[in-house]
């Protein structure tokens, strides 16, 4: 991102920028701060944009070989549309005999680092890698939005506010947005505010529920199932998510044996690393038969449910009392 914002600030870009990566919020802000650098607002004659498989290659080829009209650029954006995962020879060869006035951005999820767009695109221009951010670098980037708005918050409410509202980074400035327009005048912002304005996301709650279980809270445990229920949430959405949980601190806690970054074992188990932290601190209070014991069981309940042994409801609510009772 440092790179492609030095190009920016120096108005020297290159011909190819490859965006990808889990965390679809900066690609998105990195893909608008090129194109408004690059293209003057409203200018539709040297912009164009492109999404999904099914684009017309021979079309976008046109496009790019045309000089701009009246502008040092003419810019197109092809997002999702797998060019920039995976394009044949002849796409690449083309793409060697552009103008130079012509900038491209591809904007993918998943990428093949073996593939030749991908090293044409390296060699010929910049790709960079938008991954999901740990912790520390969430906690910083909410503390810089915070700081352009006057507030502020502790180390400790910051890590309170991500565990209530997730990690995705759309969500938390829609929630910050929120809790700054809550708190008026004042410059801090506290548990409190946080605790009477913003949303909690749903894992968040699974999260709290299964901490009550391994404490053997049972009243809290069903409240926070109650809590949902009134949210609208299915009970077998409320049963999938406990059967996740629970899989994912198996897998977290058997790759903490070996492995101790955080970062490193996300990457490999597809988990966001703050999530990470999350289930190593949790998985703490149970052991592995313990955790494989209620897979067992969420799955059994499951199936009582899906052939009518019992009410979706009672059914789960029966097993958050079995996995909770002392």
């Amino acid at each position: 991102m440092k790179t492609i914002n030095e190009h920016i600030k120096k108005q020297e870009f290159v011909p190819f920028y490859l965006l990808y990566g889990e965390e679809d919020y900066l690609k998105r802000q990195m893909k608008e701060r090129l194109v408004h650098a690059l293209v003057a607002d409203g200018d539709t004659m040297n912009y164009g944009s492109f999404e999904g498989k099914r684009v017309d290659q021979q079309e976008i080829l046109d496009l790019a070989e045309t000089l701009p009209f009246f502008a040092e650029k003419r810019v197109l954006v092809l997002e999702d549309t797998e060019l920039g995962k995976k394009s044949d020879e002849d796409f690449i060869k083309q793409l060697e005999g552009l103008p130079d006035t012509t900038v491209m951005i591809f904007v993918e999820k998943t990428i093949d680092k073996r593939s030749k767009i991908y090293k044409f695109i390296n060699k010929n221009g910049y790709a960079a890698d938008m991954a999901v951010q740990d912790e520390k670098q969430l906690l910083v980037w909410v503390a810089s939005l915070l700081k352009r708005e006057g507030k502020q918050m502790t180390n400790a409410n910051g890590a309170y506010f991500l565990h209530k509202v997730g990690t995705d980074m759309n969500q938390i400035r829609n929630e910050l947005e929120k809790v700054v327009l809550y708190t008026g005048q004042r410059n801090e912002i506290t548990k409190k505010d946080i605790d009477a304005i913003c949303s909690t996301e749903i894992t968040g709650k699974i999260f709290d529920m299964l901490e009550a279980i391994a404490g053997k809270q049972q009243k809290r445990a069903l409240a926070l199932y109650y809590e949902l229920l009134e949210l609208k949430e299915p009970p077998l959405k409320i049963l999938a998510l406990l059967v996740r949980q629970c899989n994912q601190m198996l897998i977290v806690k058997s790759m903490a044996k070996t492995q101790s970054q955080n970062k490193v074992i996300g990457k490999q188990a597809g988990i966001h690393p703050y999530v990470v932290g999350k289930l190593r601190k949790q998985a703490e209070y149970f052991t592995m038969e313990q955790l494989m014991d209620m897979v067992r069981c969420c799955g059994e309940t499951d199936e009582g449910i899906k052939t009518g042994i019992f009410n979706d409801r009672i059914g789960v609510e029966l097993l958050i009392v079995r996995f909770s009772s002392k």
